[in-house]
């Protein structure tokens, strides 16, 4: 004979009698809502303030770069190996010629002198389409750095942009 088989006793507390379908309410979704809105509104400064940080990154290497091929032209004139006209200054005509790049006069084959690959964008300039060395404000040697100007050369340069950088500082004065 074998042993009867005990049930466990179900009682009505573990059962489960609410019908209501799974989901949220609008309550539930509103408040989600204000976190993802709050947690989005901390986001995007952050992230203006990184890209910011970055361009003026690039401005400050790109002021470099150029003002670094200036000098080297300076040199180059100062010893020689690139024309100096009388009453020249020694620096270069204009940004472009700094990579069109000009004759070796020490070098009996006039093999030219190529100071900058490219000339670099003002990472502040708003205008993509304009060319890269029109993008910068040029000082020549005969104007004050207060109030830079063009000239017959080109002895520095600076950005156009009137705004101010997270230093405090204006662009136009880096």
């Amino acid at each position: 004979m074998s042993a009867p088989l005990i049930l466990p006793r179900v009682s009505r507390r573990n059962v489960r009698t609410d019908r209501r379908p799974f989901g949220f309410t609008l309550i539930e979704l509103m408040i989600t809502l204000a976190i993802i809105g709050l947690l989005a509104s901390m986001v995007v400064p952050v992230a203006q303030l990184t890209l910011q940080r970055s361009r003026e990154q690039e401005l400050t290497r790109a002021l470099i770069e150029i003002r670094r091929a200036l000098d080297e032209y300076r040199r180059a004139s100062d010893d020689g190996r690139v024309a100096k006209g009388a009453g020249n200054s020694g620096y270069p005509p204009s940004l472009d010629s700094l990579v069109t790049g000009m004759p070796n006069l020490r070098d009996p084959k006039r093999s030219r002198i190529y100071f900058l690959r490219r000339v670099p964008r003002d990472p502040m300039h708003p205008d993509s389409t304009v060319p890269a060395s029109a993008t910068w404000g040029k000082r020549s040697y005969d104007s004050e750095a207060e109030q830079p100007r063009e000239g017959a050369d080109v002895y520095d340069v600076y950005s156009r942009s009137p705004k101010l950088g997270l230093n405090g500082v204006p662009y136009w004065q880096w």
